[in-house]
Order: structure tokens, then C-alpha cells, then sequence
């Protein structure tokens, strides 16, 4: 999977963009990452869906509180 990660950051941005100094890759880089690939990317492994959804649905619901309770103020 860290190739397919790889393999779609040089495609989809290192060889389509210049990025003349190493601030400005690490920049780039952390966008594409954070921005794009992890929340909006579907993933095959993934059963078509990005990583951030997989992991929201692979999470479990939190207990809702007993009727007739009040949270403390």
C-alpha cells in the first residue's frame, strides 16, 4: 500500500507541478496528503472509500445517556 501511496503522489503531483525548493515539496507534499489523498481519495483496498470515511465508519458509536439524566452544568 506504501507504494500505491508513492506511485500516486510523483503521478498526481511531483510530475505535474514545480516545486523549485525543498520548502515548498514538503509544502506540497503535506497538502496532498492531508488535503486530498486521505480525505477525498477513494481507495480500492479500501472498498472505494477514502481513509478518513473508512475510519469514521470502522469506529463505534458512542452510548447515548440514560433517559431522564441531565449532564452536570
Amino acid at each position: 500500500m506504501c507504494e500505491s501511496v508513492f506511485a500516486a503522489l510523483e503521478w498526481e503531483l511531483l510530475d505535474r507541478v514545480p516545486l523549485p525548493t525543498p520548502t515548498e515539496v514538503r509544502t506540497a507534499v503535506f497538502d496532498f496528503i492531508e488535503g486530498w489523498y486521505n480525505p477525498t481519495r477513494r481507495h480500492s483496498s479500501l472498498d472505494y472509500v477514502s481513509p478518513i470515511d473508512f475510519e469514521r465508519q470502522a469506529m463505534p458509536t458512542p452510548p447515548a445517556p440514560p433517559s431522564g439524566t441531565e449532564a452536570a452544568a
